[in-house]
């Protein structure tokens, strides 16, 4: 059998490396408040995600999922999975 993933609207946005950027959405600032997002000695964000703790590095997006999880994602993976949506 085959199956093609269903289409989702996510939000997300691409982290340039600076702790605290000033484009950081409210719910990434949020997780930020709450623990759920760190920063390691070396500068990289640390995402408590739902399989664990997963580094992001600069350039890569962070996404928030449809409950509502975070998780980050390469750029080349995430250019390939979504197209940016127009607002109305």
């Amino acid at each position: 059998m085959k199956y093609r993933k269903k289409p989702v609207v996510i939000e997300a946005f691409r982290w340039t490396g600076i702790p605290y950027q000033t484009e950081d959405p409210i719910w990434c600032v949020d997780a930020i408040n709450r623990g759920d997002i760190v920063f390691s000695p070396n500068g990289s964000m640390v995402i408590k995600t739902l399989e664990g703790w997963i580094f992001a590095t600069s350039g890569d997006y962070i996404i928030k999922g449809i409950k509502g999880e975070l998780y980050p994602c390469k750029p080349d993976i995430f250019e390939a999975s979504y197209e940016e949506l127009c607002d109305d």
